[in-house]
């Protein structure tokens, strides 16, 4: 077994495991019915954008928090329109919630996803207050697919880009419609009143002195042929093929059972851990196209327009890792990542974890961490070096995400009796 480590912009991030874990092994979530559907949740949205996943997830994990705390009561609900009989069991309400959400979208996977109801509702005795749950479970999932009937994401808008210096362009993974997920800054969020009140300030200045140190950094090591650590390469493959709800939910269920949380807490924890990564995507996409800035490699492409002496082109650049098809800043993986960090602290506070990542799309990489905050420095390192993102883009996205997330945690599904 080949043995990584991983570095965070020169400090170590931790030990690296020397057993494969896969991201979705049941073993990982097997310490509650909430943290198994999570695991079951995430199998069924492999594949989706991270756009879509978060959104699904989002969806999936309210109701199965609204479900539970029908039954328990010990937080604010996120509805309020739920309630459940004296005696309904939260095991059955959460795993029909979570059922009956992932069936309504995606009736093709039906088969898998009744085997895995089969199982949950299996290990709860039969009578009453197992009928009683079910139904609760039922009514919750019934009430978040209303609620998100028509929240703005499903009919996708494309953008024209606009040529000149520091303007993004199409670059080679885009449609010829244009620039992808236009529409998402107007998606109804799940926690936050409006985005926009999250908007990041202004990227600098093409002639500014941090746009000419962001730029040769990026274009140092952020190229194909590049010569960068290996560390650095892997990492920047790594998180490209493991996106933010892939991580920030192994990470939760990792952290929950070594911590002995209850279902209502984990009900909880996914439930604002999801609303902030969905919101978070929201956010970055009003900013991404409120400023439309360009990618590193339509920018270096372009260094003797910028009107800087000090950034010169290169015709030859091609990045690492292909880029996503809209604006460069802020960035997505970063804002999403910081936000989830913010929650994930706050949930379990900021370290002494022991976190261990593998993805078989990078196989041989094994990432652990005992910070959650050193994930969000590998997630920054990874999109410089993989040249798709200035250091600019991820500093502005962990500010967006990290105000974010605050927020999220601070005034949604609060204790109900503290």
């Amino acid at each position: 077994m080949q043995t990584k480590k991983s570095m965070s912009r020169g400090r170590l991030s931790g030990a690296v495991a020397v057993a494969m874990a896969l991201l979705f092994t049941p073993a990982l979530a097997a310490a509650d019915v909430v943290l198994d559907w999570n695991v079951t949740m995430l199998t069924t949205l492999s594949g989706l954008s991270p756009f879509a996943t978060q959104r699904f997830a989002a969806i999936t994990q309210l109701a199965v928090f609204e479900a539970v705390n029908a039954v328990t009561g010990e937080y604010e609900p996120y509805l309020g329109t739920i309630e459940a009989p004296a005696g309904a069991s939260a095991d059955a309400a959460a795993a029909a919630a979570a059922h009956a959400v992932l069936k309504f979208y995606f009736p093709a996977k039906g088969a898998a996803l009744d085997a895995a109801l089969a199982a949950s509702l299996g290990g709860i005795s039969d009578g009453q207050g197992k009928t009683d749950g079910i139904t609760t479970g039922l009514a919750a999932a019934a009430a978040m697919i209303a609620l998100r009937a028509n929240d703005g994401s499903a009919v996708p808008t494309f953008y024209t880009p606009v040529p000149g210096p520091g303007q993004w362009q199409l670059t080679p993974s885009c449609p010829p419609a244009g620039g992808t997920n236009f529409h998402w800054g107007n998606v109804t969020p799940f926690g936050v009143p409006d985005v926009r009140d999250f908007r990041v300030g202004p990227p600098p200045s093409l002639t500014s002195g941090e746009y000419r140190k962001d730029y040769l950094e990026v274009q140092a090591v952020g190229g194909r042929d590049s010569v960068r650590p290996q560390d650095r390469e892997d990492l920047a493959r790594f998180y490209a093929a493991f996106a933010p709800a892939s991580w920030a939910n192994s990470a939760a269920r990792q952290a929950a059972t070594a911590q002995g949380r209850s279902l209502s807490e984990n009900a909880r924890g996914l439930a604002l851990l999801n609303m902030a990564l969905n919101d978070a995507s929201v956010a970055v996409f009003d900013s991404k196209y409120f400023y439309n800035f360009w990618r590193p490699e339509t920018a270096i492409h372009a260094g003797d327009t910028d009107g800087n002496s000090k950034t010169d082109p290169d015709a030859a650049f091609t990045p690492l890792i292909t880029a996503p098809c809209f604006p460069s800043y802020p960035s997505n993986h970063g804002t999403a990542s910081a936000a989830a960090s913010e929650v994930l602290q706050r949930l379990y506070g900021p370290s002494g974890h022991d976190i261990t990542f593998s993805n078989a799309a990078v196989p041989g990489v094994i990432l652990h961490y005992t910070a959650f905050k050193r994930i969000v420095e590998d997630v920054h390192d990874a999109r410089v070096y993989g040249g798709i993102h200035f250091r600019f883009d991820q500093e502005a996205g962990a500010r967006q995400g990290e105000r974010l997330g605050h927020y999220i945690y601070k005034n949604r599904l609060r204790v109900a009796h503290p």
